[in-house]
């Protein structure tokens, strides 16, 4: 697990200094060492974190004569197997590292590469040759990776923050994301909120050549739900797969842990995994506590459990260092929770494995069963429904008023992921300027097009595949544990347990019983029942309970009083959206907290001059 950062500037001279300050800025993704190659052309800058080939596996890599090289951020699973495929085919190898067999493969097959790798990554290949560069993004989008045009410069890598240090970067604030994030609480275009710098589609590769790129996609997500599948052999198949894949992640040269919440999904890595560690954390509040849980179950298990119990002031004293580390404003509370479990365990060991993917590939979370509670109501004709719906969108807060409201649209209309903090007329209301986002279901469409044959609730799956699982929960997976120099490996989210997990019909995902049914069903071979039929929680954070306090409430009136807070947006309903809640009238503390989520890191990549947090 690795960072880098590259850059093209023919114009340049002296490249290796601007390169090495670009490196620094992203040292915590690789503290073990550094490793820089530049020609008149490109500038290539890695920052190691060794963890296979630790002797032999430094980067920039090179083919047997020099005319590639390779940077690279991640993990490749199957590497050993494909490397005894490239050595029957006469490659030389001369390091120990999973990541040299990427360039052997890549002059094996070219672009098809792509389809033979396990794992997750995103690297970037220089051919010297032709002066080309060929850059991928794994198929989940497990490892982030940015790009953009900026003057005579094509800049690339695995955080924004290192194209803060180049000469020829224009720091720009992009509204269209601000006006979306508002409504998915992470960036969900494809352009950043740094106007210019793009993020790279999973799935997708990018050659460039020229001057000039061209963007591709070589796998795309969907689902095949096979109906015929019986629930005790696919039970039978999701443990051998699981197994397998557990098995391919702890592949490793030093130790690896396993995070433990009270979810069903890293419970069952965690039992699974047969490491030595697990690592929790939770707040100083009962109903946002689960180190109980983890000890007990670490206990069952015998697996020593580390744990931490977080403070409010602790949690909200990180909150600048959370998003300088995000790069991107994220208003996921549970993201604070991520960095300092991630900071436990650094303290431990290098890897981490974690239950990031299973809901959205198994049907794992609660808004999956809305279509079934919906389903009586349904029976009376659209129209109708519609009309009642946009009645009930006038009447005051109450109960039913949200079932009226849902059932009144179509699944494309209604369902944008996890998150749907601002509605599309809520965030025009409380913005003052104007932009061109598009929105939301203009985001969300063109998956659902993907599905169109599927139930409603495989929809909603694919959309947060596309969506809410790349923007929110793999964006902070990867840069809360990066933030402590930590890899973080998600089994869940593997090649051949999507193979096996896009067939599975809706009866097995999603019933009257449960979400995630067939996944539960094999945890339970393995972990307590209790356990494994535990009700999709989340990460608690006690948000809500913060913002009723006349200490938080202060701290954030006083950054929404700020200059560029009554730049953007009317002061006159961020207050009301902040007094309404700390008078106990309505719950705003969603809407509340983006906004002034945005607003802290608006501060430290636009008020701070760059410094480092």
């Amino acid at each position: 697990m690795c960072g880098y950062v590259g850059f093209i500037n023919s114009n340049m001279v002296a490249k290796e200094p601007v390169i090495k300050k670009m490196m620094d800025r992203i040292i915590h993704r690789g503290p073990d060492s550094e490793g820089i190659y530049t020609d008149d052309y490109v500038a290539l800058g890695f920052r190691r974190l060794s963890i296979i080939g630790i002797e032999d596996g430094m980067q920039p890599i090179y083919n047997e004569d020099k005319s590639l090289v390779l940077v690279f951020n991640g993990e490749i699973y199957n590497y050993q197997i494909l490397k005894s495929e490239l050595l029957k085919k006469g490659h030389n190898f001369y390091s120990h590292s999973d990541s040299e067999v990427l360039i052997h493969l890549y002059e094996e097959e070219g672009k098809n590469m792509l389809d033979k790798l396990r794992g997750m990554f995103s690297f970037t290949i220089y051919d010297k040759k032709d002066q080309s560069l060929f850059i991928a993004r794994d198929y989940f989008g497990i490892k982030p990776l940015y790009y953009g045009s900026f003057g005579d410069s094509f800049l690339f890598g695995s955080e924004i923050k290192s194209f803060l240090d180049y000469p020829e970067f224009n720091k720009e604030l992009n509204y269209d994301a601000l006006e979306s994030y508002l409504s998915f609480q992470y960036s969900s275009l494809p352009e950043t909120f740094f106007k210019g710098v793009y993020k790279l589609t999973p799935g997708h590769y990018i050659i460039y050549k020229d001057g000039n790129f061209e963007i591709t996609r070589y796998f795309q997500a969907d689902f095949d739900c096979d109906d015929e599948l019986e629930l005790e052999p696919l039970v039978d198949e999701i443990e051998e797969v699981f197994l397998d894949s557990i098995k391919a992640h702890k592949i490793s040269d030093v130790e690896v842990g396993s995070f433990l919440s009270s979810g069903i999904d890293s419970s069952y890595a965690a039992t699974v995994f047969q490491g030595d560690k697990t690592f929790t954390v939770g707040f100083n509040y009962d109903q946002y506590n689960e180190v109980d849980y983890a000890k007990e179950l670490s206990g069952i298990i015998g697996i020593k459990n580390e744990s931490k119990l977080i403070g409010d002031k602790e949690y909200w004293d990180s909150l600048s260092r959370v998003q300088y580390h995000m790069d991107e404003p994220l208003a996921d509370p549970s993201a604070v929770a991520l960095y300092f479990v991630s900071e436990l365990a650094s303290d431990y060991v290098k890897v981490v494995l974690s239950g990031e993917g299973a809901d959205e590939l198994f049907g794992g979370y609660n808004i999956y069963r809305e279509p079934f509670s919906l389903a009586s109501y349904s029976r009376i004709p659209f129209p109708i429904r519609k009309l009642i719906g946009k009645f009930a969108d006038i009447l005051p807060d109450m109960k039913g008023k949200s079932f009226l409201q849902r059932a009144g649209q179509e699944i494309e209309d209604r369902y944008i992921g996890n998150a749907r903090v601002f509605s599309n007329r809520e965030r025009k209301k409380v913005l003052k300027i104007k932009t061109n986002a598009p929105d939301t279901n203009k985001v969300t469409s063109k998956f659902f097009k993907l599905a169109n044959d599927c139930d409603d609730t495989t929809k909603m799956q694919l959309v947060d595949i596309n969506t809410w699982l790349i923007g929110d929960i793999l964006l902070k997976a990867d840069k809360m544990s990066m933030a402590h120099s930590l890899e973080l490996r998600v089994p869940f989210l593997d090649k051949e347990v999507f193979k096996l997990a896009r067939t599975i019909p809706l009866k097995y995902k999603v019933n009257d019983e449960n979400t995630k049914f067939a996944l539960r069903l094999a945890a339970r071979r393995v972990i307590p029942k209790k356990v494994a039929d535990k009700k999709k929680l989340g990460f608690p954070v006690p948000i809500r309970v913060w913002l009723k306090e006349k200490e938080y409430y202060e701290k954030v009136k006083s950054y929404f009083a700020k200059p560029i807070a009554k730049e953007i947006f009317v002061y006159k309903e961020l207050m009301s959206l902040l007094d309404h809640h700390f008078q106990g009238k309505k719950d705003n503390s969603r809407k509340i907290w983006t906004i002034y989520i945005f607003l802290l890191w608006y501060e430290v990549f636009f008020e701070k001059e760059n410094k480092k947090v």
